[in-house]
């Protein structure tokens, strides 16, 4: 079980999924997560090797978005944005104290995205 302020992580490329098969488990670890009682959500989803970035994460960070505007997820920080001069990621680690001690804080990782519940 999630602690305050704690950090869960998935792989949705995990089994090689659709888009769509990897968008629904990412609606459940979602909706898991929060009810575990994390208060942040790694995903794992590649960044796609053709270099134009995967489908599975043009099609989470899509869906993200779609959850924020709707206010069903605080907010989420793409990995190649997640660093200490980036403003979001300093809201983030105010909301999740476990993110500062991630090991792809200032690699500019595109193939993971940090999600805020």
């Amino acid at each position: 079980m999630g602690t305050a302020a704690s950090l869960r992580e998935i792989n949705l490329e995990q089994g090689l999924p659709t888009a769509g098969t990897a968008i629904k488990r990412l609606t459940f670890e979602l909706h898991h997560s929060r009810a575990l009682g994390y208060t942040a959500l790694k995903v794992i989803h590649g960044y796609g090797s053709s270099g134009k970035g995967g489908k599975i994460r043009t099609e989470a960070r899509a869906y993200l978005q779609r959850l924020k505007l709707r206010g069903e997820i605080f907010d989420f920080v793409t990995g190649e944005a997640f660093s200490i001069f980036d403003p979001a990621t300093l809201a983030a680690f105010r909301r999740c104290d476990a993110l500062r001690r991630d090991p792809d804080l200032e690699r500019h990782n595109n193939g993971v995205t940090f999600i805020l519940l």
